[in-house]
């Protein structure tokens, strides 16, 4: 080149780094194959994923797809440096919810969109969407990195995920069998799980200015790892159960507490009645609720209060249920039973 002919100017230095994105995808490919299920067609690094459905197991299958995020909860996860947990939270997010109408997870895809990519950040990060899916038994075939500079501030990135899976037809559960005298039964929640955490961060970082080290006695462990605390994944007892009882309805108790979500699910002259005692809340709940001075009604349409994941079944099948249920593992408790009422939610106890 003469000293007058202009520099070249390349992707890399616009800030996205072609080389780095394919080591990480060298480097992340045994993880994502450690989820595979038998209805993989192996094609990791395609355009597309492939997945055969089987169909010996579903004789009329639907498909049911969901997609979620993580929320605010990443920043946490920044704040605190640790970022192997939040890909759990992103798959939990995502296949508790078409949990809720019966569907086995098939596979999960995921979406991560950083300013600049940090292999060992995004590793992390796979690394936890992984232990979801195995959890969840569903297939991480797919998924986008995206690297976008001078859209993401340095370090702050975002995830989306997505879910298919299916379940046949006549197996679909709606909620619009649920009667009269039906019981509901809570299988509890790890914590905060995913959603509120815009207040959460308003409460005690804002208000409170109280460091991630910080543990009042009410707490097991420091306040940041209270609140990176995963979302739990409801499967395969869920899936267990419904091999053994009809169940009429179930919940997944996201963005909107219990007060928003119950009612998603009741048949329009129907209440869900929960006895506020007999919910298995947990320390920071109670912890939430003194340095905030909310009120129950506010703190029961926002956080799960203990209650992660709700199914409500016949009165004469409840011991039934509750037995599948701790045989896989679980501690359910009975909160409520169905009244009548205009398919909202009362409170009592």
């Amino acid at each position: 080149m003469t000293p007058n002919t202009p520099q070249p100017i390349t992707y890399k230095d616009a800030g996205v780094d072609v080389d780095a994105g394919n080591a990480f995808v060298r480097n992340i490919s045994s993880m994502v194959k450690s989820t595979f299920t038998p209805g993989v067609m192996d094609n990791f690094g395609g355009f597309g994923s492939l997945f055969r459905l089987d169909a010996e197991r579903f004789r009329k299958p639907c498909l049911v797809s969901g997609t979620d995020g993580v929320g605010t909860k990443l920043q946490v996860a920044i704040m605190m440096d640790k970022h192997d947990t939040v890909g759990i939270d992103l798959v939990a997010m995502c296949v508790n919810d078409i949990l809720v109408q019966g569907a086995t997870p098939l596979f999960f895809l995921d979406y991560l969109a950083c300013g600049k990519l940090s292999s060992i950040r995004s590793e992390d990060i796979v690394s936890g969407i992984a232990e979801g899916c195995r959890q969840a038994s569903a297939a991480l075939i797919g998924g986008e990195t995206a690297e976008m500079p001078g859209f993401y501030p340095d370090g702050k990135y975002d995830l989306a995920g997505f879910v298919v899976g299916a379940v046949d037809e006549d197996r679909v559960i709606t909620g619009s069998d649920i009667s009269k005298s039906d019981i509901i039964i809570a299988l509890p929640s790890s914590g905060i799980h995913s959603n509120g955490y815009s207040l959460v961060r308003r409460i005690f970082f804002t208000e409170h200015n109280k460091p991630l080290d910080w543990q009042p006695e009410i707490l097991a462990r420091p306040l940041g790892q209270t609140l990176l605390e995963p979302t739990r994944i409801y499967v395969r007892p869920i899936l267990s159960l419904l091999e053994t009882v009809a169940v009429q309805g179930m919940v997944h108790v996201t963005g909107g507490g219990l007060s928003e979500n119950i009612p998603r699910i009741l048949p329009p002259d129907l209440d869900a009645f929960i006895q506020t005692d007999a919910l298995p809340t947990l320390p920071i709940f109670d912890l939430i609720q003194e340095m905030s001075h909310l009120p129950f009604a506010e703190m029961a349409r926002t956080f799960n209060m203990g209650c992660g994941f709700l199914i409500v079944v016949r009165k004469e099948q409840v011991h039934e249920a509750m037995a599948s249920l701790e045989q896989a593992g679980e501690q359910p408790v009975i909160v409520g039973e169905i009244v009548r009422g205009s398919g909202q939610v009362q409170y009592g106890g």
